[in-house]
Formats: structure tokens, C-alpha cells, sequence
């Protein structure tokens, strides 16, 4: 291997880790590669320039995901109408629910039940332009300033609105899932709104897909125990539901 080759391959190492979610400190991948921290600092100053991290003090974070909301409802979708379902059948007669913007709770328009005699809470515009076809439904919209990455509004206005509401259910859009570190996201606004309605509601439910898993997000939502229920698909790796079950955490498995 050629003096150019050796740093380009480290790059591209710190690179992956990066874009799989984790955040890196230069230190320690200094003593990993067995080079200086200058080195490691102009590894991240060019990934950083690349657009592939954002630069902080003792490292990098890698990027959130910027893809928008009315892009990621066409991703995946045979495998989040299975979470979907799993999730509706939670629901009570005579509650109020809130569907929490993201892609995964648009699915559950379609399972949410009949004469159960709900009123259905959310934020997002996308899942609220769904449910104008549930006619059986009551529908409340939460407003405020539109973010158009989320599809929804988690400013002070929408934050006002909710705290003053007895939520019974809430379906918890989640970035990220690990029994480490929690339910976490990657927007600091948005996960300020998301800790908001676990402490206003009664059950808090995640639905989450496999590829949440493989995520690191820098801001917590809610530890694993605040979480009354986790909807995973029926084939997260053996591993990891293990760990999940040793931790405690309420699973309930969709059907495949």
C-alpha cells in the first residue's frame, strides 16, 4: 500500500462509521489508527467538507437524515403497514390518540379501528390530509411553524397545545432505538416535542423498523423504561431481541 492509500483507507473507515450514525472522537481514533490527532483532524475537516459530518469540538457527528417526510412514505412500505397494524390493535375505545409525525405512524391511518369512538391528535400535515378520509374519526391537527424535513410543527405554539391535552396514546416517531441510549432523534426541536407528549400522556408507544437500530442519534428522547410498548418486525435479528428482552422492555412483535 502506498503512503497516499493508507490515510484515503482510514478515511473511508471513519467515513462509514459516520454514515451509519455514530458520532467520532478524534482521540481515540488517533490511538485506533495509531496516528497523530492532526492527522485525524484533517481526516474529519475533509469529510466534513465532503458534507459526510458536521465538525465539533474533539470530533465529528455524522448528519441527520434530511430526507423529506413526503419522500419517506414510499420507503419500506410493506414493512411499516406490518408495525402499523401491530400498533392500532393497542388502541381503546373513547381515547385520544396521538399519531406523532413520521412515516411509520402515516401507515396506521388505514388500521386505526372503527366505531371505537376516538379522537385522533397529530402535528403532521401528511397524516392529517390522510385521515380526512376517516370520516368515523375525530381529527384535532396541531399547528405552528411547519418543518418541512418532518412534515409537521413542534414549535412553541404546537408545544402549548399539547401540554394543555389528556393524551391516552401516543405513537412516538423515533430516529434511533437502543437499549443504551434510548429512544433518540436527531433534531433538537423535535425531540424537545417528543419528550412533551410522553410527559402528557398516559401510554407511549414506538414503532420501530430494523434500520433503527443501526442508528445513532445525539439527542435522547426517553430512556427504554418510559416507553410502555416497542413494536419491532418479526425478524429483528435474534441478537438484538435478546438484549431487548434482557433489558426489560415491552416488545410486541408484527405479524410477518
Amino acid at each position: 500500500m502506498t503512503h497516499v492509500e493508507i490515510p484515503l483507507a482510514r478515511r473511508d473507515a471513519i467515513a462509514e462509521r459516520l454514515k451509519n450514525g455514530n458520532s467520532v472522537i478524534a482521540a481515540a481514533l488517533a490511538l485506533e489508527f495509531d496516528v497523530s490527532e492532526d492527522a485525524i483532524r484533517r481526516d474529519l475537516r475533509a469529510l466534513a467538507a465532503e458534507g459526510v459530518c458536521r465538525r465539533v469540538y474533539g470530533g465529528a457527528l455524522p448528519l441527520p437524515d434530511d430526507t423529506p417526510m413526503v419522500q419517506r412514505v414510499t420507503e419500506n412500505q410493506d414493512r411499516k403497514a406490518k408495525l402499523a397494524k401491530a400498533g392500532a390493535a393497542t388502541i381503546q375505545p373513547r381515547e385520544l390518540v396521538f399519531l406523532d409525525s413520521g412515516s411509520t405512524n402515516l401507515a396506521m391511518v388505514e388500521f386505526l379501528p372503527e366505531d371505537y369512538d376516538i379522537t385522533v391528535v397529530t402535528n403532521s400535515v401528511v397524516i392529517a390530509a390522510a385521515l380526512l378520509t376517516r370520516t368515523d374519526l375525530r381529527l384535532i391537527v396541531v399547528g405552528g411553524n411547519l418543518t418541512h424535513q418532518m412534515g409537521g410543527c413542534v414549535d412553541g405554539a404546537a408545544l402549548l397545545q399539547i401540554s394543555r391535552m389528556n393524551i391516552d396514546r401516543v405513537f412516538i416517531g423515533a430516529c434511533s432505538v437502543s437499549t443504551g441510549t434510548g429512544i433518540c432523534g436527531f433534531d433538537h426541536a423535535d425531540v424537545t416535542f417528543k419528550r412533551t407528549l410522553i410527559n402528557t400522556s398516559r401510554h407511549s408507544i414506538v414503532l420501530a423498523t430494523n434500520e433503527k437500530f443501526g442508528v445513532r442519534a445525539p439527542h435522547r428522547i426517553a430512556e427504554m423504561q418510559e416507553i410502555q410498548q416497542l413494536v419491532v418486525e418479526h425478524d429483528l435479528p435474534r441478537s438484538e431481541l435478546e438484549i431487548l428482552e434482557l433489558s426489560g422492555a415491552p416488545i410486541i412483535r408484527a405479524d410477518p
